[in-house]
C-alpha cells in the first residue's frame, strides 16, 4: 500500500521534473507529450528524459562563433529573417554546382580530395563499412601521406559500424579521426539524443562538398538500389561559414581548433546563405524562417523530404498556404527506409491533402533529398521536414536567393515529379487510431 510519504515524495518529484522540463525550449506538443509521460510513468520518464530530452547546449561557449563576412543589405525577406537569428548573411559571388547523380557526386568528392593542397576537413553522419566508405577513407589516407592535414569527424550513432581498418590506416598516416557524441562521454560534450547529421568536406577552406549524401554505397554508387539524393559543390564567401561550423563541431568532439582559410576568389552569380541549425545555436532559425516564408509565399511551396513528421507550426503553415491557393506540393518516397516514420506520417499527409496540398509519392525507390522551392527562393541541405531534424539534430542548409540557383532545384523537383503518383489513400479507423498514437510520440522522439 502506498504510504503518505511516498505520495508526497512522488508529487514533489514530478513537480520538480516538470519544472525542469519546462525550462527546455520545446514546441507545445513536445512539452505536452513529455508532461503526459511524466505524470503516467514518472520513474521511467525521468531517466529517458535525461538521455533523450535535452535540446540545447547551455552557455555561449557552446555556440558556433561565426567570422564576419562582408555583405550588403539583406537581399530579400528570408535573408532579413535569418539575420535576426544572428546567422551568416546571404552573399553573392559563388560558383554552385548541383549534384543529383551518385557518380557525379562521387567524382566531385574525389576531385576535391585530390585537389586539396594543405587541408581537408570532413564531417559525415555515416561513413559506411562498405567498399565506398573504405575507398573514401583510403583517398584521405593517401593525401595524409602526402603531407595534407586531414581531419575526419564521424557521428557515432550514424556510423555504428565504421570501416575500422581503413580508419586505423588513416591515423597511422597522420590523419586525425574523431567521433561526435560517443555513447560514453562527459555530459557537457552533448547528449546521446543530439546527433550530428551534417555532411561536408572542405578543401583548403575554399571549396566545400555538402548536401544530403553520406559516404556509403546507397548514396555514391550507380546501382539499381541507389538512393535519389542531392549534394553540391560550392566556392565563394559562404565557405568561410562552413569552416566555422566544422571548427565548432571538431572542438566539441576532439580538441579546440580555430577556423582557418577563407573564401577563394569567385566570380560566380549564385547568391547563397549557409543556415546551420541544432543544439549549438540558441534558436531554431531554419525552422522558424521556413515557417515564416511559407506564410508569406504567393506562388509556390515545393518541398522534397524523405521523412515527414513536421512541427505543428510547419504543418499549419503548409495548410494555410494551400488554402490561400498557393501551389503547395510535398514529394516523398512511397516507401522509405524507416517503416515507423512512413506509418506515422499518414495522418499529417491526409490532413494536408484535405487542405489542398498535392502529395507526390516517388515510386522508383528511396528518395533521400532534402530540398525545397518557395516562390523565387530555394534550399538544399541535410535537414528533413521532421521534428528531429528541425529541432534536435545538428544540420546545415544552404538557402539559394538568386533565380538561376533556385531554378536548379525547381527543375530537379519537376523532373522527379514525373516519377511520382499523386495522393495518399484514405485510412480505416484502426489505422487512424494507431497513427494518432505515433503522432503523440513524434515530438518526444
Amino acid at each position: 500500500m502506498t504510504t503518505h510519504f511516498e505520495i508526497v515524495f512522488l508529487t514533489l518529484f514530478v513537480l520538480l521534473a516538470a519544472a525542469f522540463m519546462l525550462q527546455q525550449r520545446r514546441t507545445p506538443q513536445s512539452t505536452a507529450a513529455w508532461l503526459l509521460a511524466l505524470v503516467v510513468l514518472p520513474y521511467l520518464t525521468v531517466p529517458i528524459f535525461i538521455v533523450l530530452g535535452f535540446r540545447k547546449r547551455p552557455g555561449k561557449d557552446n555556440s558556433i562563433q561565426f567570422r564576419d563576412i562582408d555583405a550588403a543589405d539583406p537581399v530579400d525577406g528570408w535573408d532579413r529573417t535569418l539575420r535576426c537569428y544572428d546567422l551568416p548573411p546571404a552573399t553573392a559571388g559563388h560558383d554552385l554546382t548541383l549534384l543529383d547523380r551518385p557518380h557525379t557526386a562521387r567524382e566531385a568528392l574525389t576531385d576535391l580530395i585530390a585537389g586539396a593542397q594543405h587541408r581537408i576537413d570532413a564531417l559525415f553522419y555515416i561513413v559506411a563499412n562498405d567498399p565506398t566508405g573504405t575507398d573514401f577513407v583510403a583517398q584521405l589516407t593517401r593525401r595524409a601521406t602526402e603531407g595534407v592535414q586531414v581531419r575526419l569527424l564521424i557521428d557515432r550513432l550514424g556510423t555504428l559500424r565504421p570501416p575500422t581498418k581503413a580508419l586505423r590506416a588513416l591515423t597511422a598516416a597522420g590523419g586525425q579521426v574523431a567521433y561526435f557524441s560517443p555513447f560514453t562521454q562527459r555530459p557537457q560534450r552533448g547528449h546521446i539524443n543530439l546527433r550530428n547529421h551534417r555532411k561536408m568536406l572542405i578543401a583548403d577552406g575554399v571549396r566545400v562538398f555538402s548536401g544530403g549524401m553520406n559516404i556509403a554505397r546507397s548514396y555514391l554508387d550507380d546501382t539499381p538500389e541507389s538512393w535519389v539524393d542531392l549534394a553540391y559543390v560550392l566556392t565563394g564567401p559562404a565557405v568561410t561559414s562552413f569552416g566555422d561550423v566544422f571548427a565548432s563541431d571538431w572542438s566539441v568532439a576532439a580538441t579546440q581548433i580555430d577556423p582557418t582559410g577563407g573564401a577563394a576568389d569567385s566570380h560566380g552569380a549564385a547568391v547563397v546563405q549557409l543556415v546551420p541549425s541544432g543544439p549549438d545555436l540558441p534558436h531554431d532559425g531554419f525552422h522558424d524562417s521556413l515557417v515564416n516564408v511559407i506564410h508569406r509565399a504567393r506562388d509556390r511551396v515545393w518541398i522534397a523530404t524523405p521523412y515527414f513528421l513536421p512541427t505543428d507550426s510547419l504543418s499549419e503553415a503548409l495548410a494555410v498556404a494551400a488554402r490561400r491557393r498557393v501551389d503547395v506540393r510535398l514529394l516523398l518516397p512511397r516507401k522509405s527506409n524507416q517503416m515507423i516514420a512512413d506509418f506515422a506520417r499518414g495522418a499529417y499527409l491526409r490532413e494536408l491533402q484535405e487542405a489542398g496540398v498535392q502529395v507526390l509519392l516517388f515510386e522508383d525507390g528511396m528518395m533521400h533529398a532534402k530540398a525545397g522551392v518557395i516562390d523565387t527562393n530555394a534550399y538544399v541541405g541535410s535537414s528533413n521536414c521532421d521534428v528531429r531534424s528541425m529541432l534536435l539534430n545538428f544540420e546545415t542548409t544552404l538557402v539559394l536567393h538568386d533565380d538561376a540557383s533556385a531554378a536548379l532545384i525547381a527543375d530537379w523537383f519537376t523532373g522527379l515529379s514525373d516519377r511520382c503518383t499523386v495522393g495518399v489513400a484514405e485510412a480505416g479507423t484502426l489505422r487512424r487510431i494507431a497513427e494518432g498514437f505515433f503522432r503523440i510520440g513524434a515530438p518526444v522522439l
